[in-house]
């Protein structure tokens, strides 16, 4: 059979739109074998990794957890670990945050576990004191020692607090097997409190739990102890170890060595590895990051201990996973947001559909900026996730009446909805004024750190195949074409918007589009009109042109941020760990904005920074609070925030001053009388806001 061919299934089948496309046959060997643990067995190498929720403190929000949970277990994950549930009240990662220290907490993590087991999956409870991490006044640390991440001070904790705080490790572990969880998870890496006691950076205590490494392993050991006493030989405990740390004064690689073997001898069944520290400056999980860059260190692991061990950050993909099993770098692979892009991420491989599976593109958007603005996680591509209940499944939500529906506009949210419709049974017909289908994905995709979008752009192609969708390229559409159809949904997007300063309209005078595009080499100094996410992604692609498009490779990863992963340097760290290499554009770049606001001001929490420091790796010059006067062929004229007359000198001039609706199919059809839905940038434009698009989209294709 040709490795192209389409499968016919049953018209029961057929009319829900799922047809598997045969590819090159990927064989998933390692990754579907078990893992015999000896009293008990995994039933695939697949770990979907600890994510807090935020469903966890929310009324009712167990009810959801156990759904959450429960499509990922179907979906294939061969073991599930929770997000982080505190011990006790000190340990919390904020007033009122889950935790498990009495029955009335076993009661609402039963019907968590009680769901997951009606699959083979194993599910385990990750127990997680968050020490100095903590948002919260009654923080506790090694010493009294505030992290450069949080405002809160903690205590250094007293050898009664220490002991009581193994006591309530133990009886968080016992509970989590009342309430039928197969195992736990002790929390010892990303600098949360074990980690901050097996530090030197943390801990230079005087007395037995400080000081010397073996001393700095006491905690962490006698935890283990501890748990293994009050479980018994036949409950899984995994240990997450820090293997990198990624801070200065922070572990050698050897120190982990070490302590993995003492863990292991302890009583740990599993050793799942840890990369970095919160307040470490170097990404770890951004989209910058290349696939599986540090299994390396996880590999070196493996090779000195018995028990298994976990790779883990940045594997998005099922062939990445088998890859790393096949090569003998890992015993596990663990996967964390991937599993919210696609709960059935492990399950398509298996069936070898794969191309159907929604990458993760390592946005952090809507679920790790979530969490840290105290909101509900879920994924930009995925708007499902974390709200199972709430937006049915396409499969169980088949249209009672199949509409015609045209669709505007094939970026995010044409393309979302499109597929989203379509699958429940409507008949979608795509309109697409460009080449080709993405909208802003294209040109976000070409923006250094930002290639996996094109993977989410391939996962579109391949689903508007798959449901059967009618694409139209270089066709926009128009009123005449909606006589044609039952619905009509405009999805059109933003446009840029046209700043009100003399000579904006002079040659030298680009949008960012223009300069995204890739047929734009500039000469000179630069200046740009506008800070926001598209102004500081502009600068970033035009300091680094190797990486416009493509990730780094591991080495240039590890060059460019300075780590030296097996090293005995301290943190793994070297000399310079944000070395700037010498680009065309280095130094040469000025920002501008009207607010006072930093670069990249709306940017999210956990990668704002990366992209900040990339500009000030650049040597970016930023004026904020100015007042634009006017253009001409030397550059800009201002008046800065000190009221002083300024020019700036630029051969090119890039305008990323915000955007507008592209509204203006809306207007027309309007002005027809032809009812339609508006949905994404063209209702709302703000930033470039994919994640907001992409949810609109989902929640109308459930609803029409």
């Amino acid at each position: 059979m040709d490795s192209n061919t389409i499968i016919a299934l049953s018209p029961q089948q057929d009319i829900m739109g799922i047809r598997k496309h045969i590819m090159k046959t990927q064989s998933y060997t390692h990754a579907f074998s078990a893992l015999d643990l000896g009293f008990t067995s995994i039933p695939n190498r697949i770990l979907m990794g600890s994510m807090h929720t935020g469903l966890e403190e929310k009324p009712g929000g167990f009810s959801r957890l156990a759904e959450y949970y429960r499509e990922r277990a179907e979906g294939g994950a061969g073991m599930i670990v929770t997000g982080g549930i505190a011990p006790d009240i000190r340990g919390w990662t904020k007033p009122f945050a889950a935790r498990m220290s009495s029955f009335i907490h076993v009661l609402k993590h039963r019907k968590i576990t009680r769901t997951v087991h009606r699959y083979p999956t194993k599910i385990c409870m990750q127990i997680l004191h968050t020490g100095r991490y903590g948002y919260h006044p009654f923080t506790v640390s090694a010493e009294k020692r505030k992290a450069p991440i949080n405002p809160f001070t903690p205590r250094a904790m007293t050898p009664a607090m220490i002991r009581r705080s193994i006591r309530h490790f133990a009886r968080a572990a016992s509970l989590a097997q009342r309430a039928g969880y197969d195992g736990v998870e002790i929390m010892g890496s990303e600098g949360y409190l074990i980690n901050q006691f097996l530090s030197a950076r943390t801990n230079q205590r005087e007395d037995k739990w400080g000081g010397s490494l073996e001393n700095r392993m006491r905690l962490a050991l006698e935890i283990v102890k501890a748990v293994r006493e009050k479980v018994g030989r036949k409950f899984i405990i995994i240990f997450r170890i820090s293997l990198l740390e990624l801070v200065e004064k922070g572990n050698q690689f050897d120190e982990s060595l070490i302590l993995a073997g003492k863990l292991a001898d302890a009583g740990v069944n599993i050793l799942n590895t840890g990369i970095g520290w919160h307040e470490s400056r170097v990404p770890t999980i951004g989209g910058m990051v290349p696939r599986g860059v540090f299994t390396r260190v996880t590999a070196e692991l493996k090779d000195r201990l018995e028990i298994p061990v976990v790779a883990t950050n940045r594997i998005n993909r099922m062939a990445d996973a088998e890859s790393i099993l096949a090569s003998g770098e890992a015993d596990m692979v663990s996967m964390a947001r991937p599993f919210l892009a696609d709960p059935e991420i492990v399950q398509k491989a298996r069936e070898n559909r794969e191309e159907t599976t929604n990458i993760c593109i390592a946005c952090n958007q809507a679920c790790l900026d979530h969490v840290f603005l105290n909101r509900s996680a879920s994924c930009l591509v995925n708007p499902r996730a974390g709200q199972e209940t709430r937006i049915p499944r396409p499969e169980d939500n088949r249209a009672k009446h199949p509409l015609r529906i045209g669709v505007a506009g094939a970026g995010p949210a044409g393309l979302s909805f499109a597929i989203h419709a379509a699958a429940r049974g409507h008949r979608v017909e795509l309109f697409e004024k460009e080449q080709d289908i993405g909208g802003h994905f294209t040109l976000a995709a070409r923006i250094p750190g930002k290639s996996e979008f094109l993977s989410s752009i391939a996962y579109y192609r391949n689903m508007l195949e798959v449901h059967r969708v009618t694409v139209h390229l270089s066709r926009p559409f128009t009123p005449g074409d909606a006589a044609r159809f039952d619905k009509v949904a405009v999805c059109t997007g933003i446009k840029p918007r046209k700043p009100d300063i003399p000579g904006a309209d002079l040659p030298h005078v680009l949008g960012y589009r223009e300069a995204l595009s890739g047929d734009f080499t500039p000469s000179g100094r630069v200046a740009i009109i506008g800070a926001g996410g598209i102004a500081v992604d502009t600068a970033n692609y035009l300091l680094q042109p190797n990486f416009r498009g493509v990730s780094m490779t591991d080495e240039e990863f590890f060059t460019h941020w300075g780590i030296d992963p097996l090293s005995s340097v301290p943190g793994g760290l070297t000399m310079n760990p944000a070395a700037p290499e010498s680009g065309p554009l280095r130094g040469r770049i000025t920002m501008m904005r009207r607010s006072n606001a930093k670069p990249g001001a709306g940017l999210g929490k956990t990668t704002g920074w990366i992209h900040r420091l990339e500009l000030k790796k650049g040597e970016v010059e930023f004026i904020p609070s100015v007042q634009y006067r006017s253009i001409d062929p030397r550059g800009v004229s201002i008046t800065d925030g000190e009221g002083r007359e300024r020019r700036i000198e630029a051969e090119t001039v890039i305008v990323c001053a915000g955007q507008v609706p592209d509204n203006g199919l809306s207007r027309e059809l309007d002005s027809a009388g032809i009812s339609h839905l508006l949905i994404g940038g063209a209702r709302e434009a703000d930033e470039v806001d994919a994640k907001r698009a992409i949810d609109e989209a989902v929640r109308h294709a459930a609803r029409i």
